[in-house]
């Protein structure tokens, strides 16, 4: 019998199409970056200050952070839930993985946003 361990609420559909989600905004995004690097003019600094200073491009830039950070949080939670047995071990584990991803996101916040 399997058990459900840890999910707090979630199930395998949601995290399917959270994947899938955040795959689509990263794939975007890729094509954006790709774009602006082939099609834009030549790249000094004056260049990408302007193109990161648009608030298109910040929002965007988060969100690929954030979709970065839900893939990876749906990748981990995955492998600790199937590998790493002992509860009070997987749990410790994550507390440490979301710790990280929060530091991530709130850097990747300050730096794009320059606060």
């Amino acid at each position: 019998m399997v058990n459900n361990v840890s999910t707090i609420g979630r199930n395998g559909i949601h995290d399917f199409i959270l994947i899938r989600a955040t795959a689509i905004i990263l794939t975007l995004y890729t094509i954006y970056m790709v774009g602006f690097f082939a099609f834009g003019p030549d790249l000094s600094y004056e260049t990408w200050t302007a193109f990161f200073g648009k608030l298109s491009t910040k929002v965007f830039t988060m969100l690929a952070l954030l979709s970065v950070l839900i893939h990876a949080w749906i990748g981990l939670w995955q492998v600790l839930t199937d590998y790493i047995k002992p509860a009070a071990l997987r749990a410790g584990i994550q507390f440490g993985v979301v710790a990280v991803l929060f530091v991530y996101l709130f850097a990747g916040f300050f730096i794009v946003w320059g606060a």
